[in-house]
């Protein structure tokens, strides 16, 4: 089988947090043997959906991780900006019915609660990509069962 071809959009705001949870995705992209074609810089998590929407229409990206780190300010901007990304992101896998995978910390977040999650968030993050992508795959090369089988579509 050929490997999942995957796209990384970073957001560069609290880069000091988000640059790190990059390293640690592209890190775990290449310990599962996935071929990182893109990696994306973009100003903010509300960015996102545009980028992410122009490396869905690629026919050589199978699925899209994103890294960014939304940390509570003053006012409730942060749970703006969250909760319209993950939307967003979330439309745009389904108009294109390939994942993209969830790796923006927060909202609600201190910059220490963000800094406990450098980890462990981009690399589910990759995890999750990578899972629905070969899972889509085997799907979509799976015949129509007929009523006398069922078919189990996992790792």
């Amino acid at each position: 089988m050929d490997r999942i071809r995957v796209a990384i959009v970073v957001s560069e705001f609290n880069s000091e947090i988000t640059f790190q949870m990059l390293e640690m995705a592209i890190n775990h992209a290449q310990k599962l043997n996935v071929e990182l074609r893109f990696v994306c810089y973009v100003p903010g998590s509300f960015d996102m959906p545009l980028m992410i929407e122009e490396l869905l229409k690629r026919k050589d990206i199978d699925a899209a991780i994103t890294i960014g780190a939304i940390i509570k300010g003053e006012t409730r901007h942060d749970n703006i900006v969250a909760e319209n990304a993950a939307r967003l992101i979330a439309d745009l896998s389904l108009k294109y019915t390939k994942p993209v995978s969830l790796g923006i910390s927060g909202p609600d977040m201190t910059i220490e609660q963000a800094k406990d999650r450098i980890e462990i968030v981009p690399t589910r993050a990759v995890n999750a990509a990578v899972r629905m992508a070969k899972r889509i795959r085997k799907l979509r090369k799976e015949k129509m069962p007929n009523f006398k089988r069922t078919v189990t579509i996992a790792d």
